[in-house]
């Protein structure tokens, strides 16, 4: 059975931007560690990030251009990051931050809308 390209690409794509946002942010909880603990464990973390990076931009490539998987890749990070943000950090998210998303999702409009 053949997953659909976009499917798989953006499933890896998800699964990556998790690790990532782990590797860059998780550690603002252990503030008492070590910085270069934490830069250890980051990029521990970050390998794995790697690993579905890669494909899926190998994979998604040819379906996607670059720009388009760039998008995505942005579009996701931001998605992860806003739900990491309130239940990890538990951090609120403001107005002004919706906004700011929103902006990027107008730009994500004009990168995928195909011009006559």
């Amino acid at each position: 059975m053949h997953l659909p390209v976009p499917l798989v690409t953006i499933g890896l794509l998800l699964a990556s931007n998790v690790f990532m946002t782990f590797a860059w942010y998780g550690h603002l909880k252990f503030k008492s560690a070590a910085l270069f603990t934490v830069i250890l464990v980051s990029w521990g973390i970050a390998f794995f990030e790697y690993v579905l990076q890669v494909p899926a931009n190998r994979i998604g490539h040819g379906h996607f251009s670059a720009a388009e998987l760039k998008t995505i890749q942005e579009v996701i990070t931001l998605s992860v990051f806003a739900v990491f943000s309130v239940f990890y950090l538990k951090e609120p998210l403001a107005w002004n931050h919706l906004v700011g998303f929103a902006f990027i999702a107008a730009g994500a409009f004009f990168i995928f809308h195909k011009w006559a």
